[in-house]
């Protein structure tokens, strides 16, 4: 499976390893050293479905995008600030979610533009799959639902 996500990556130049893997392998280390993420629930299920599926997950609010979204290959000198500190990932040949401004989220780093907070009402969840494992991808898909459900009832939040 590992390979299969990290091929993802590589589809388009990006090379995942060191501080560029896919955000589902730092979800391993993290949870066997014992420093596991807790941030929301909302941030919370994707990196439990993450590093039970080992597919990187995007979530993204929707209210903080602009124009429309696509997802492609972010071409030679891509970069943008993935955390509150202001580092930057250089993010050329990586798969993205793209809005009006560049990329939102990645199956490395969600840019820090974009990423929920407490003020989140709506969220983009990208479950980055690869067709060499349509089966798991799907039941990834399942699973991260079946786990939001109960918070989709909860206002102000919606899930689609």
């Amino acid at each position: 499976m590992k390979n299969s996500v990290r091929d993802l990556l590589r589809h388009g130049g990006f090379k995942p390893s060191g501080r560029s893997k896919p955000a589902s392998e730092y979800l391993v280390t993290a949870h066997a050293e014992n420093r596991w993420p807790r941030i929301n629930p909302l941030v919370d299920i994707c990196n439990v479905v993450s590093l039970q599926s080992g597919l990187p997950i995007s979530l993204v609010d929707a209210d903080k995008v602009t124009g429309e979204l696509a997802i492609q290959i972010a071409p030679a000198g891509t970069t943008y600030v993935f955390n509150p500190s202001g580092q930057v990932i250089d993010a050329s040949g990586l798969v993205c979610l793209y809005d009006g401004e560049g990329p939102t989220g990645t199956p490395v780093k969600d840019a820090q533009r974009t990423k929920t907070d407490d003020a989140t009402k709506n969220v983009i969840v990208i479950v980055w799959g690869t067709t060499a494992l349509p089966d798991h991808t799907a039941r990834t898909v399942a699973a991260y639902r079946e786990l939001l459900a109960p918070y989709a009832a909860i206002e102000p939040a919606t899930f689609t």
